[in-house]
């Protein structure tokens, strides 16, 4: 999935994005509330979206950048329809995560934190997802993949791939 150039989404989302900043801008300390419903809108905080963002609450784009680049729950990337995320936590790792990591990647065709081209599937990475006891584990959305052999990633992501035809 490229990332947008110029002007980013439909009218309606930059609609929405106007509203929200025209509703927030008197609350002190908008920004992350802007920036979260900016990302529900669009999936993610292209370069476009934060000036709007700046513009609207007549601050400076490194500020919003700032704190878009600060927290970890916000993306300048698209994510896909199914987000990969493998966990590299201690327990994960020593089991051999990141050879699971290794094996998306070749899967996918991407590197970590990157979206394939057809916007099915993005890749991250992450610290603990809580499921120790089933390390190595790998999350495809609200899935759990646990008890992983590099082996099982592809049969794994034919799955996701099957429902979409």
């Amino acid at each position: 999935m490229k990332e947008c150039k110029g002007a980013c989404g439909t009218p309606e989302q930059a609609a929405k994005l106007k509203a929200v900043i025209e509703e927030s801008r008197s609350v002190p300390g908008c920004l992350m509330h802007i920036l979260q419903e900016a990302q529900a809108i669009y999936g993610y905080l292209p370069m476009p979206v934060q000036k709007t963002i700046a513009e609207g609450l007549n601050i400076s784009l490194s500020e919003v950048y700032g704190v878009a680049t600060f927290y970890s729950q916000f993306s300048l990337k698209p994510k896909g329809k199914y987000r990969v995320s493998v966990c590299l936590g201690t327990a994960c790792y020593v089991k051999g995560s990141d050879k699971i990591l290794e094996k998306v990647e070749e899967e996918l065709g991407i590197k970590c934190g990157d979206s394939t081209d057809d916007g099915l599937f993005s890749l991250d990475s992450c610290r603990c997802v809580g499921a120790c006891g089933l390390a190595p584990v790998m999350m495809v959305n609200e899935d759990v993949h646990g008890r992983l052999k590099p082996e099982m990633v592809k049969g794994i992501l034919d799955g996701y791939r099957r429902n979409e035809q």
